[in-house]
């Protein structure tokens, strides 16, 4: 959505009214506001507003009772509907966000970023965080400065507060460190773990959000035989392995078994499929808002002259990932390297290449690169990729994303 934006402030505050309207003109859009709740509906419908601040408490009728009615009038389904309120309660926001509004904005309101958050919320962004982009073992250096040396952790942030990771392998301790920078103490937020390897895990044990009182995550990924998500991440912090045990942890923190299919997280719609990894390895497509994310690591595509290539692995896979605005793929090898890698259980740049073009991703992000690879040679993989995607005439765009790049969408 571009362009001047109509904005509709129902709040019995002037003060309030005041500033927002203030900050709203001078970003170039129109606002009127509605200072009596009883005129509210009346003046909603016949303006039809691309977006309507509404406050929780006022006299009269109350913001959550307008907000019932508000998401039940089909005339006003294109509008944004945010509730700006001075109650912080997590039950508030949980209640506000349930009955459809699309964000929470707490009171008092920070002038230098209320504009921007609202229209993120507008637009409803979301943004890939890259947090560790290596595979195998994390490798510090003077040779993976640009790239970064930590292993496996991607993030998306959802406008409306909504928080995915996926894969806890060094790079969550980037992200740990970040966090608690920006003085996020009250974290809820979905852990997507790929496959219990060392180099997606080993780093969980390091998050510090899951030692914090009031924060909330739920850990998916697939069980293993009789091993449950559960047990295999306390498993590896069993006191012969590491001194803190998940008894530790202080956050309320649940375990969620996946198998193949779709899935209901967080509201959100998460399909999941079985890739050609040793063992149960999940690749992850996320789907909101007519946009799809996807997460495939690790991943091996045996090159077509091998007997154990399977057609019919690869064309599904090109299915699950068709058409999807983000594909974040492993990508291990050259293809050169990979003649001496094959079984390992990952993939060379040329098939990668291809399964992307074939299945009209519009970005391909080159993901888990081997320890022995510099940042040269992943400027070398990364151009390889696109000169190959342009000899195929393919639209689909190659990015080497490096540690703490972040991409909205």
């Amino acid at each position: 959505m571009n362009g001047a934006l109509s904005f509709q402030v129902i709040d019995d505050d002037p003060d309030f009214v005041e500033i927002v309207s203030h900050l709203i003109r001078q970003g170039g859009h129109s606002v009127h506001a509605s200072a009596s709740s009883g005129h509210a509906l009346e003046d909603a419908v016949q303006r039809k507003p691309d977006c309507i601040l509404l406050d929780i408490m006022m006299p009269g009728i109350d913001g959550i009772t307008i907000l019932r009615q508000l998401s039940e009038m089909e005339e006003l389904s294109a509008t944004t509907i945010v509730m700006v309120s001075a109650k912080p309660y997590d039950f508030d926001q949980r209640h506000a966000l349930g009955l459809g509004a699309a964000g929470y904005i707490t009171k008092p309101i920070d002038p230098a970023v209320f504009l921007n958050d609202l229209l993120a919320l507008i637009r409803d962004e979301v943004v890939l965080q890259f947090w560790g982009v290596r595979g195998t073992l994390p490798v510090p250096g003077e040779s993976s400065l640009k790239y970064g040396g930590n292993t496996s952790c991607v993030t998306l942030s959802f406008a409306d507060g909504r928080f995915f990771v996926f894969d806890a392998g060094s790079g969550i301790k980037r992200l740990s460190d970040s966090l608690l920078a920006e003085g996020r103490t009250r974290l809820d937020a979905k852990i997507f773990i790929s496959h219990p390897h060392w180099d997606h895990i080993n780093a969980l044990p390091f998050f510090v959000p899951l030692y914090l009182h009031g924060c909330e995550f739920e850990i998916c990924g697939p069980s293993h035989g009789d091993l449950t998500m559960r047990e295999l991440i306390s498993a590896q912090m069993d006191n012969v392995y590491f001194p803190i045990t998940t008894r530790e942890f202080a956050a309320n923190v649940y375990f969620r078994n996946l198998q193949e299919g779709t899935h209901t997280i967080g509201g959100i719609e998460v399909q999941t499929m079985l890739l050609s990894h040793p063992g149960s390895c999940l690749g992850y497509r996320v789907n909101h808002g007519g946009r799809s994310w996807c997460y495939i690591t690790d991943n091996e595509l045996f090159l077509p002259t091998d007997a154990r290539h399977n057609k019919h692995y690869v064309s599904n896979l090109t299915e699950f990932v068709r058409d999807a605005d983000v594909l974040i793929t492993d990508c291990t090898y050259f293809d050169d390297e990979y003649v001496t890698k094959v079984g390992w259980g990952h993939s060379c740049v040329g098939q990668v290449t291809q399964l992307a073009h074939d299945a009209g991703v519009r970005t391909l992000y080159l993901f888990h690169h081997d320890p022995d690879q510099t940042d040269d040679d992943i400027d070398r993989k990364t151009v390889t990729v696109q000169k190959a995607l342009a000899a195929l005439d393919s639209p689909t765009q190659c990015v080497g994303p490096t540690e703490g790049s972040s991409f909205t969408l």
